[in-house]
């Protein structure tokens, strides 16, 4: 089973830049889809990107076009570029796993229970 650590958290004011970094540990092997979830107070969980090897990676609307996920394959670290950040960004930012293939082959977006690794959770806040 893999972990994932999540980390790079941080304050910046409203237009700078901020990359995430998750670090998997452990068998990988046959997880199919990892992401980027954020979650507001008050708020449920929200799908922020999805990198699925099924297919192309997916972006929630409020951030298309201005976060980035990709992976390092040799550093077994995920990462979320995001730029332009918007007050509205602020949230605490989580690195997710799942064993489950997604979108591209069952034809939906996989639920947030499918996420079976989570990391700790890593807090971005944007000021305006």
């Amino acid at each position: 089973q893999v972990q994932v650590a999540d980390s790079g958290g941080d304050s910046v004011q409203a237009g700078g830049s901020l990359r995430l970094s998750c670090v998997a540990s452990g068998d990988s092997y046959g997880y199919y889809c990892m992401a980027w979830f954020r979650q507001q107070p008050g708020k449920e969980r929200e799908e922020v990107a999805v990198l699925d090897m099924d297919g192309p990676s997916r972006y929630g609307e409020s951030v298309k076009g201005r976060f980035s996920i990709s992976k390092d394959r040799a550093k077994r670290t995920l990462y979320l570029e995001m730029n332009n950040l918007k007050p509205e960004d602020t949230a605490m930012y989580y690195c997710a796993a799942s064993p489950a293939r997604g979108i591209w082959y069952r034809g939906r977006a996989l639920a947030v229970g499918e996420y079976n690794n989570w990391g700790q959770g890593t807090q971005v806040t944007v000021s305006s």
